[in-house]
């Protein structure tokens, strides 16, 4: 079987402190449980990805841009497919599981379900309009991966399987991802002189095991997680346990969402519940309550209430509900203006940069002799408006097919005079 084709192994790129193994290798390790309960993991490379955050300033017009870190963290080529085999094992149970107990509707986050967060959204936003008389509640999850509890992973883990224990195999596993170890790529990769730009140029790992012990160890590069909650972001399997995690939370929601007709969704830490109006706070209560059962807590701060009614035939609310990335305000289903503005100044950015490498160019032009060329629009098109194929502005058009959504072409209409505005500057 090729690579490309088979149902776990993942081949992978980068560099790390062992070397890439094919297929059969693979799978002769990772699919023996005596070989899995002995393995020795190696320390996760990590990292943080930095993103933007763009707000509307207090005036309502301007733009607040704040910076995000998020942690990532990757494994060793040998423990990724192990991870990768645990996670395809391990998704049968749960798929089942979670059909099982009757919450499989309810989870949308890291399945198989040949959706997106446009389906998933406008799912939501359909079901406000079906119950018309309802308020909205999203709450989001505090510090969620790096606040799982230990103990409640294992136990959730264990019932997934239907076992009272985990066996050897599984739980080394599980102390891998617990009692995990980290080494930063930063000052690894100055331990080594690997370049950052092209770290595989002269390099097909890391290091070689003796210098593991001499250098990464010795020099106290390694950070191991010596507190009793916490899954590294990144690893292959994070997200299922991620899920797996929350089970008996969905079980009960759910049930409690049923006795009152109202709807429960969960994509990974952002919850929604749809409810009645008189049972929003009580719900609100609820939640609070059964999450903390998992040694979580809700951020208040986020937890934003919409709650919609039809006022002269119309279905109106108090406050647009926003979900995963778009906006509903009864009537008008919306992308975020977050994400426009971010694209906004992306855009903006992308055609500063191809004037700047245009100037250049005919610089170099004129030297010989040559005449001036314009900017390559063919690239910018590309990237930023309809003529391209996978960028926001496309991304913008599937959501408005998807949603019926007349309202997101208005808002993505002005992108192309934009567009012709900042290149003819």
């Amino acid at each position: 079987m090729r690579s490309q084709d088979h149902p776990w192994y993942k081949s992978r790129g980068y560099i790390h402190f062992d070397l890439p193994i094919g297929v059969r290798q693979a799978e002769a390790i990772a699919t023996s449980p005596k070989r899995v309960k002995r393995h020795s993991f190696y320390p996760f490379i990590a990292y943080e990805i930095k993103s933007k955050k763009v707000r509307k300033g207090e005036d309502g017009k301007s733009l607040a841009i704040k910076e995000k870190k998020r942690p990532v963290s990757y494994a060793s080529h040998v423990d990724s497919h192990i991870y990768t085999y645990y996670t395809y094992m391990l998704n049968e149970a749960y798929e089942k599981f979670i059909k099982d107990i009757g919450v499989e509707e309810n989870v949308m986050a890291f399945r198989k379900l040949g959706k997106s967060n446009i389906d998933f959204a406008n799912d939501a936003f359909n079901k406000i309009i079906e119950r018309q008389f309802c308020a909205a509640i999203a709450f989001d999850i505090e510090g969620f991966f790096d606040n799982l509890n230990h103990s409640i992973l294992k136990e959730s883990w264990s019932r997934v399987l239907g076992l009272k224990k985990l066996p050897d195999d599984h739980y080394n596993v599980f102390k891998s991802l617990t009692k995990f170890s980290k080494v930063y790529k930063d000052p690894l990769y100055e331990a080594f002189a690997i370049s950052k730009n092209n770290p595989k140029k002269k390099n097909k790992r890391v290091c070689e095991p003796r210098d593991f012990r001499k250098v990464v160890r010795k020099n106290g590069l390694v950070e191991v997680n010596n507190t009793q909650k916490g899954i590294p972001q990144g690893s292959p399997i994070s997200a299922l346990l991620s899920n797996i995690y929350m089970v008996e939370f969905d079980q009960i929601v759910s049930s409690v969402m049923g006795e009152i007709n109202g709807c429960y969704l969960r994509y990974c830490d952002d919850i929604l519940c749809i409810v009645p109006l008189a049972r929003k706070n009580e719900i609100i209560d609820r939640i609070n309550k059964e999450i903390k059962k998992l040694n979580l807590n809700i951020n208040t701060d986020k937890t934003k209430t919409s709650e919609y009614r039809v006022v002269k035939g119309q279905l109106t609310c108090d406050k647009p509900l926003q979900y995963l990335g778009f906006v509903f305000d009864g009537h008008h289903k919306l992308i975020r203006s977050a994400a426009l503005a971010r694209f906004s100044e992306r855009m903006k950015s992308g055609v500063r940069l191809a004037k700047l490498t245009r100037i250049k160019y005919n610089r170099v032009r004129i030297r010989k002799g040559q005449p001036r060329q314009d900017v390559y629009k063919r690239k910018i098109y590309e990237r930023y408006s309809h003529l391209g194929q996978r960028n926001f502005i496309r991304y913008g058009l599937r959501c408005a097919e998807t949603m019926g959504s007349s309202a997101i072409k208005k808002q993505l209409k002005p992108f192309w005079a934009r567009l012709q505005e900042e290149i003819e500057k």
